[in-house]
């Protein structure tokens, strides 16, 4: 095998490894700000991923370039929508009239 690709490879597996260890340890809380902060790294990765489709290597060059976009861009997308909903959990929500706390409505 080529170097190169065993090089590769072994990054590959200890970015996986390490990015595993990592994740695993957040706490609950922070949970949020790492998306918002994994949703800037795919924009990036977005960007990155144009370039490549847009270079008019080849025609494999192209299609593994628009896969990449596809690709980032429903990660971009969907991880925005996940980060929105979980905000919209800590959203007050509409105000309660100041007599009608803790009552309940009598029957009959």
């Amino acid at each position: 095998m080529n170097e190169n690709l065993i090089f590769g490879l072994y990054i590959f597996a200890l970015a996986t490894f390490v990015g595993y260890q990592v994740i695993s340890r957040v706490p609950p809380l922070l949970h949020t700000p790492l998306m918002s902060g994994t949703n800037a790294i795919s924009g990036i990765s977005l960007v990155g991923s144009l370039v490549a489709a847009g270079a008019k290597h080849d025609l494999i060059s192209n299609i593994l370039g628009f896969v990449a976009v596809t690709a980032a861009t429903t990660n971009v997308v969907g991880g925005f929508m996940i980060t929105d909903r979980m905000l919209r959990m800590f959203r007050k929500g509409p105000a309660v009239p100041a007599g009608s706390k803790g009552q309940r409505a009598k029957a009959g």
